[in-house]
């Protein structure tokens, strides 16, 4: 990835004490992505080096090696300039498009949908493994019930209904929810969505994984191939 921003190096910088100069290395693709954003955000901003180095308390010289993919951060060096640039420490470590966002359009979102088709799921997010959020939209036919597919341990789900009615069960605990509610549950356990209704429900679902993934946590392959071998959706 490159900056669109014309990144000039200053070779009368000092390095800083909150800083690794990386000068004589190659581009880490960690640093690269981060100095693409800071210079990103900065321009976004109309901020020369100068007035976000004033703004932050972070020197000219580090925010330019910081830029130019040169030095290491430290998070204390990020959590500052995020602060004077109003965004999250997040943002430096966003891979989507260089102009802070990517449109994903619903006409060429990819579906999923069951073999029976009474079942669909849309991506609302970026195709990224790294991310630790998973958002859909699900499309369920009257009368029917879509069985999950248990995730790793820790993993929670937060399910909107946005049309019609659902009921979620969670091992043998059920839940009726009409337009407009939402619920959250452990997703590693046995549940299913039911519409009980004659018409098509739909819903919008978060999936949040494990932010320290236990060590009986079931491989991501496998738990491909069973939901492939179910009928092609996630659970």
């Amino acid at each position: 990835m490159h900056s669109p921003l014309a990144l000039v190096r200053d070779p009368s910088a000092d390095a800083d004490t909150d800083a690794t100069p990386r000068s004589a290395e190659p581009f880490d693709a960690l640093e690269q992505l981060v100095g693409v954003n800071l210079a990103r955000l900065r321009a976004e901003r109309q901020l020369s080096l100068d007035a976000l180095a004033r703004a932050s308390g972070v020197s000219r010289a580090m925010l330019a090696q910081i830029e130019s993919a040169r030095s290491v951060p430290s998070i204390k060096v990020l959590c500052k300039v995020a602060a004077a640039l109003k965004v999250s420490v997040a943002a430096f470590l966003r891979r989507h498009a260089t102009n802070g966002f990517e449109h994903l359009p619903a006409e060429r979102s990819a579906r999923i949908v069951s073999a029976n088709g009474r079942y669909s799921v849309r991506p609302l997010s970026p195709d990224d493994e790294s991310i630790a959020a998973e958002f859909h939209e699900l499309r369920i036919a009257p009368l029917h019930t879509e069985a999950g597919i248990p995730r790793a341990p820790g993993t929670t789900v937060n399910l909107v209904v946005s049309d019609g009615t659902l009921e979620v069960s969670v091992h043998d605990q059920r839940q009726l929810l009409a337009t407009g509610d939402a619920i959250v549950f452990d997703a590693d356990q046995p549940h299913s969505l039911r519409n009980p209704g004659d018409t098509e429900a739909r819903a919008f679902r978060v999936t949040l994984r494990s932010e320290t993934p236990p060590r009986w946590e079931v491989p991501a392959a496998a738990a491909t191939r069973d939901e492939v071998a179910r009928e092609g959706v996630p659970g």
